[in-house]
């Protein structure tokens, strides 16, 4: 954290004592819109007690890499971004990228700073807090990738060491993908 001495963020792990605070996260996004690194997928229940529940085990099990992931899941570590008890938003370290759309749109690592507090070096921190996981892990090196209009993730991104191997069209639309050496 030498690059941000004077913020206090910490990558937490999901947790359920944690969903007040994240909820309070997940309103200010925009509703319909995908949350990257999250690992909220159609058909998660979070508002209710039991269905944040299952879906915080469900990010816990794509963790250990001794059990199968959840369907629609990798091999995957899920952190919160947390400041105090407030949630900033997420981000999410792919252990492998075997899945042709991983390999292709989605990269190792993929992030969301909920939209109040952008602007504050949160995904920078975050994203350089991730890429020492990734190298204590044994990557070698990381794939991210960003919407073409998405400037700012870029610019964290480029700020990370990433280098613009292309922008392509996917099946999820266009891509800028960068690597990282780690």
């Amino acid at each position: 954290m030498t690059d941000f001495p004077e913020i206090r963020f910490e990558l937490t792990r999901p947790d359920v004592r944690l969903r007040e605070a994240w909820l309070a996260a997940y309103a200010e996004w925009p509703a319909g819109s995908h949350l990257d690194g999250t690992g909220l997928r159609e058909g998660d229940d979070v508002h209710s007690s039991d269905g944040f529940a299952a879906w915080v085990a469900k990010l816990l099990r794509c963790e250990d890499p001794q059990l199968t992931p959840a369907v629609g899941h990798v091999h995957s570590t899920y952190r919160w971004i947390m400041e105090d008890t407030l949630c900033l938003g997420a981000i999410e370290l792919r252990h492998a990228i075997d899945h042709p759309l991983l390999r292709e749109a989605g990269g190792h690592i993929g992030y969301n700073v909920r939209p109040g507090h952008r602007g504050r070096g949160i995904a920078t921190w975050a994203l350089g807090e991730t890429l020492r996981e990734a190298r204590s892990m044994g990557m070698d090196r990381v794939l991210l990738t960003c919407s073409p209009q998405n400037t700012a993730s870029a610019r964290i991104i480029e700020k990370a060491g990433g280098v613009l191997e292309d922008v392509r069209e996917t099946s999820i639309g266009p891509k800028r993908r960068y690597w990282i050496t780690l």
